[in-house]
């Protein structure tokens, strides 16, 4: 089979041929652009990932815009929009390499047309399991899953959530009952599967999950799980939701009595709009955080300080820092990492061996793939990075600051103050 990548050597090789004549060099070669595709949910319900995107490359280009160009697509949310933009940038815009962010319902159609592509990918920002698993041909046979030879992938897995949520409820006197919200996506099912997800490992703990079972995203009534999460007596509540989702359920749950002592939401409780959005409701509640101004990392491209860049974003636009800006940045420095290593950017398989033997310290810490700390099926695709918890505390005024409450899995993230109960 005549592969893209055959056609690109080919041409290639075309061209350093006709060079020799005295003609046109392939545009590389002339000092041309590297061609960076990015995409992420910069509108629909997922956007409050994408927010820092336009700071980050805007930031990127002002120092690298001599030696890179970087095309931006919106998946707007979707998946299947995120699939048609990831070939839009390889067919039209025949970029280099692709970095792609912000949860499985971008990064996995992405990731996937790039490796069907052979196009290398770097994506982050979704948990390494529904990424990985969710790929495969047969996500429910783990003795038939491959790995990747174009798509890489950094971030936190399953299981350190897990130890970061069941660390922070440890610290709070509780029937360890949890109440489990599952939304029928990429996340959700990973995170309330039975063999890979929170369950197994909630029962090993001691805990009982009550799963009321998967709800469509944008729904307008959470009646059936609070009604089973206050028959159950549940005193703790977990999952993954998207923010207009937390809004609805938990606006509901204050009006139908359920009073827990703990709720611990993914996704929805990162941004600090999400938050604000409840009014005081948002006190005490608790999400894992991956990356904050405290974190003790550098970047490798600008020297700045997790600190220096939450306060250049807060500067440039008058927002408060959010965790994927520094995500953003790190893919950005992955990218001019491997490039400078690469002998030919317009080689993908050159290129992707380059991913694979990465070993950066960046905005999020250290990056390196092919650690044995992982499966050994998923060693080649993952690199991953550390995860800590953290509550939303009102302050004066009505806005809110996050405080990093625990870290067991990473103590070189400092605390900033201990678990408290919601009541």
């Amino acid at each position: 089979m005549f592969t893209r990548r055959d056609f690109l050597k080919t041409t290639a090789a075309v061209g350093a041929l006709a060079g020799t004549a005295g003609l046109a060099m392939p545009a590389l070669a002339k000092g041309g652009k590297i061609k960076l595709g990015y995409v992420s949910p910069q509108t629909g319900p997922l956007a409050g990932f994408g927010e820092a995107d336009k700071f980050v490359i805007d930031t990127f280009l002002k120092s690298f815009g001599d030696k890179f160009e970087v095309v931006v697509k919106d998946s707007q949310s979707n998946p299947n929009r995120a699939a048609e933009v990831a070939k839009e940038l390889i067919v039209n815009d025949k970029i280099n390499l692709m970095l792609v962010a912000s949860t499985p319902e971008t990064t996995n159609p992405v990731s996937t047309t790039c490796e069907s592509e052979e196009v290398p990918c770097i994506s982050t920002v979704a948990p390494w399991q529904p990424w990985f698993i969710g790929q495969q041909g047969n996500p429910g046979d783990p003795k038939s899953w491959k790995p990747f030879n174009f798509a890489y992938h950094f971030f936190w897995g399953l299981e350190d959530i897990i130890a970061v949520y069941t660390g922070m409820w440890s610290q709070i006197e509780t029937n360890k009952q949890v109440g489990g919200l599952f939304p029928n996506d990429g996340d959700g099912n990973a995170w309330g599967d039975p063999n890979v997800g929170f369950p197994p490992v909630l029962k090993q703990k001691g805990y009982t999950l009550t799963d009321p079972g998967r709800y469509q995203n944008m729904t307008d009534d959470f009646s059936a799980q609070i009604s089973a999460f206050k028959k159950a007596n549940c005193e703790i509540l977990t999952g993954v939701m998207i923010p207009p989702d937390l809004t609805t359920f938990w606006n509901q749950a204050k009006q139908q009595g359920l009073k827990p002592k703990i709720a611990s939401i993914g996704k929805a409780m990162l941004f600090p709009q999400a938050v604000e959005a409840l009014g005081k409701g948002g006190h005490n509640l608790s999400t894992e955080v991956w990356w904050t101004p405290t974190h003790p990392f550098k970047s490798s491209l600008t020297g700045q300080s997790a600190a220096d860049v939450a306060a250049e974003f807060t500067k440039v636009t008058n927002r408060p820092w959010t965790q994927p800006i520094g995500f953003a940045h790190a893919l950005f420095e992955l990218a001019v990492d491997v490039m400078k290593r690469a002998e030919d950017p317009t080689d993908g398989e050159a290129v992707a061996a380059e991913i694979g033997k990465t070993k950066l310290d960046t905005l999020v810490g250290p990056v390196a793939w092919g650690s044995d700390k992982l499966p050994p099926f998923a060693q080649k695709n993952i690199a991953k990075t550390p995860l800590v918890g953290g509550q939303w505390r009102l302050k004066d005024g009505g806005s809110y600051e996050l405080v990093v409450v625990e870290n067991a899995t990473a103590p070189q993230v400092p605390l900033g103050g201990k678990m408290e109960a919601l009541n």
